[in-house]
């Protein structure tokens, strides 16, 4: 069976101050997740704003992949209970890849 989903990723970055914020919004069509990432310019760094719209950037998305992880692990964690309760033999081959 070949499946092919669209998921959509909006990120919102807006600086005030020396402090850049950003907003990872995933939208699976089904439902959205958010998360949010923070970057800080020191003050013995000169400004490069584009630095820290791609940390903040990055933290974000750091943190949604986080957030969609610990669904994902609830959802098999879900679907492993067997009808006592106690957990069943797996139902699916899912396991964490290593890079």
């Amino acid at each position: 069976m070949t499946r092919t989903l669209h998921w959509k990723v909006d990120l919102f970055v807006s600086e005030d101050g020396g402090t850049t914020t950003a907003r990872a919004v995933l939208d699976t069509g089904t439902a959205k997740l958010s998360a949010a990432g923070k970057a800080r310019c020191s003050p013995q760094d000169g400004d490069v704003p584009e630095i820290g719209d791609e940390l903040a950037a990055a933290r974000a998305m750091k943190n949604l992949s986080l957030d969609l992880m610990r669904v994902a692990y609830h959802d098999v964690e879900s679907k492993e209970a067997g009808p006592s309760g106690r957990p069943a033999a797996p139902v699916s081959g899912w396991s964490e890849l290593t890079t």
